[in-house]
């Protein structure tokens, strides 16, 4: 899989390109091979919980962290591993594990691919329920991991979210 030209250009912040590594719905975590470029299984999940919603990174970004930007992309169906899918940010999860300060963007596909989801335009018009569902994923779900943890932080809004991306755009490009 090549993804060296999603993202490569881009001039706003918007809209962006994530490139899907774990579906909503599954306990095993999958992960690209940046070397390779291939998907591998990272691990399954030690707790009987399943990721609540689709997952995966920004390409031609660099977060704090070394990786590229995590991105959470809240909506109804399970898209397959390896897929690129076009969203829109709607937010910010600050979250601290056993390795530091982790942050993940929370979006939402654009209007064309989800007329339904695409309606939340900010972190605050996500409903409680759907808040506290990923709260509790993601302060559980290495529960039964020895020496790993999770304690969510913060949700921060869109304009924040927006802001993140394009510091690791511009870290990316400088590195």
């Amino acid at each position: 899989m090549d993804f060296k030209n999603l993202n490569k250009n881009l001039t706003s912040f918007e809209e962006f390109y994530v490139v899907i590594e774990i579906p909503k719905d599954t306990s095993v975590k999958y992960e690209l091979d940046k070397e390779n470029g291939f998907l591998k299984v990272d691990r399954f999940l030690h707790t009987a919980m399943v990721y609540p919603f689709n997952y995966g990174f920004m390409p031609h970004t660099l977060a704090d962290d070394g990786d590229p930007v995590d991105v959470l992309v809240i909506c109804d169906l399970p898209v397959l591993p390896g897929s690129v899918i076009k969203v829109k940010p709607i937010g910010v999860l600050i979250m601290e594990d056993e390795a530091g300060l982790d942050e993940k963007i929370l979006a939402v596909p654009v209007s064309k691919i989800d007329p339904i989801d695409s309606q939340y335009q900010d972190i605050n018009e996500i409903p409680e329920a759907i808040k506290n569902k990923i709260k509790h994923f993601f302060e559980n779900y290495k529960s039964l991991e020895p020496g790993k943890w999770v304690k969510v932080k913060d949700w921060l809004n869109r304009k924040e979210a927006i802001s993140r991306i394009e510091k690791a755009y511009k870290n990316y490009k400088e590195n």
